[in-house]
């Protein structure tokens, strides 16, 4: 078991959900809305399930570190207040999660195959929904540009071994990532929302 590896994927799926969450409300259609907040919700439980494998108590390791000792991917900190850059980002990160979980399928731990493949079948719903905008905004200028702009923070969602595959899935060629260890500005802020609850309760608050 990589534990470094798995704490990176847990720590991505938990600031997406936290990130994706914030369309919540104001999302270009009720449609969204639902949709947008199933899809954060299914992430922080992902988070979740992984972080119990790497702990005995999961919230120490959600919200008890301090900013720098988290291990998510820069393109999932991002603080996306345009639908088209924000749906960019979905496609691509669900490219780059698939090639990942489809790997840890096949860990030696039983216990790591074993969740990979329950998340993987319920990562489903997302690719369809993320191929879903693809195909609506493939054609428009913001869309294509938004892709190009996220491309090297969405390298840097993978361990250099898988980036060629990401590189070969979407026809791109790889360039120099962004990668883990790097705080986008935006990350302090989200931290400190998202821990604020536990903080302010003296035996700190659970899941």
């Amino acid at each position: 078991m990589n534990e470094l590896l798995l704490l990176g994927l847990a720590d991505d799926e938990l600031i997406l959900g936290w990130r994706d969450s914030e369309w919540t409300g104001i999302a270009p259609m009720l449609e969204e809305d639902v949709a947008f907040s199933s899809i954060a919700q299914n992430e922080i439980g992902h988070a979740r399930a992984v972080y119990e494998l790497l702990a005995d108590d999961a919230d120490v390791l959600a919200f008890d570190r301090k900013p720098e000792e988290y291990r998510c991917a820069p393109l999932v900190e991002l603080h996306l207040l345009d639908w088209g850059r924000t749906i960019a980002r979905r496609c691509l990160y669900e490219v780059a999660d698939e090639i990942r979980i489809t790997a840890l399928m096949e860990d030696d731990d039983a216990r790591v195959a074993g969740l990979a493949a329950k998340i993987n079948r319920e990562e489903a719903y997302h690719r369809m929904h993320a191929e879903m905008w693809r195909e609506r905004l493939a054609d428009t200028p913001q869309f294509r540009s938004a892709v190009d702009e996220l491309w090297r923070y969405a390298l840097g969602v993978l361990p250099p071994k898988q980036r060629e595959a990401l590189a070969a899935r979407l026809g791109r060629e790889q360039v120099d990532a962004v990668e883990r260890g790097t705080h986008d500005d935006a990350f302090a802020a989200l931290h400190d929302e998202m821990t604020m609850v536990r903080r302010s309760a003296p035996a700190g608050a659970q899941w």
